[in-house]
């Protein structure tokens, strides 16, 4: 996960949720990362807050719920055997693949504000593709849109391999239902819409915000029959409130029961009351930095290992 700034609701439901339940299931020997360099690769001209975005992303990560007894996580840039390798894979990775990815072409227009004709933009795939295989891994959790993205890997997994010799497992997608989490005016949930719930957000803050979302469109007064399955708000019930009162939510909006400013204020008591223990977490750990510092030591140090010996295996692979 890039830290471009603070995590949010979207983050939670599209990710992070779905990490620690591979966590907790026992079946599986979980990396999770801070993507700095990948940073970069859309705001390397901004990084005076990537340093403190790192330290509250991990902040964020130990207050949903990973748990670094279970899984190592660790700062990209520390191991820089991630460059050697995306280095390695560079040079035999033919560039049609990087200019024919899916995505290439969407995140440019996405951030269009940004000068984005750079290699490291281009290229970032095969960095992608190195953290991956740098670990030997058999499985990569991701959202459908990021499947493009681990066919690459593989198709670089496979090259490497027919070149050099089999070292390297093709990593298969584990793929999660995400819910319809939408930011506050029904777009995808983002820092760059200014749009988005924050995992930080309490109090006044985070009652504005639920008071300001979209609902049902066709929804123009209080008198009219809302459609809760068109709804955001009704969204986010189906995830904070009790399942007795989603039913009755959506019972009485089909009959124009409920309005949508009383629905809002009900969902906006079941989210803060649901992501309290989060806040609870941030409190401690923002008051304990010694303690998310060591581990993020621990886990760099135990990811470097991993990789210092897979570089030594490629090394020898590739006879240099």
């Amino acid at each position: 996960m890039r830290p471009t700034g603070k995590l949010h609701l979207g983050n939670l439901h599209g990710a992070l949720r779905n990490w620690i339940e591979l966590q907790d299931s026992g079946g599986y020997e979980c990396y999770y990362f801070v993507a700095d360099w990948h940073a970069l690769t859309s705001d390397y001209a901004g990084t005076a807050e990537i340093r403190e975005n790192i330290t509250d992303m991990v902040i964020d990560w130990l207050s949903v719920g990973l748990n670094p007894e279970r899984s190592t996580l660790f700062i990209q840039s520390h191991v820089k055997e991630h460059a050697e390798l995306f280095l390695l894979l560079g040079m035999f990775t033919p560039l049609p693949w990087l200019e024919r990815n899916p995505t290439y072409k969407e995140m440019k227009a996405e951030l269009s504000g940004k000068d984005l004709s750079t290699f490291g933009f281009l290229g970032y795939p095969v960095l992608q593709a190195a953290d991956i295989i740098m670990y030997k891994a058999y499985g990569v959790p991701v959202g459908v849109d990021q499947l493009p993205h681990i066919e690459l890997t593989r198709e670089i997994a496979r090259r490497f391999n027919f070149l050099y010799g089999d070292l390297f497992p093709l990593p298969e997608p584990l793929l999660t239902d995400v819910p319809k989490l939408l930011g506050i005016d029904g777009r995808k949930m983002s820092k760059s819409y200014d749009n988005a719930i924050y995992l930080s957000d309490r109090g006044d803050v985070l009652q504005k915000k639920v008071a300001s979302m979209f609902t049902d469109p066709q929804r123009m007064r209080r008198t009219d029959p809302g459609r809760p399955e068109l709804c955001n708000v009704f969204s986010f019930h189906g995830i904070y409130s009790p399942p007795d009162l989603v039913s009755e939510i959506e019972r009485q909006c089909r009959l124009a029961g409920i309005g949508c400013t009383e629905c809002k204020k009900l969902l906006a008591d079941w989210l803060e009351e649901g992501i309290r223990p989060i806040h609870e977490r941030q409190d401690y750990y923002g008051a304990h930095l010694d303690e998310v510092r060591a581990v993020i030591e621990e886990g760099t140090a135990k990811a470097a290992g991993v990789a210092r010996r897979t570089m030594e295996e490629v090394r020898e692979f590739v006879k240099i």
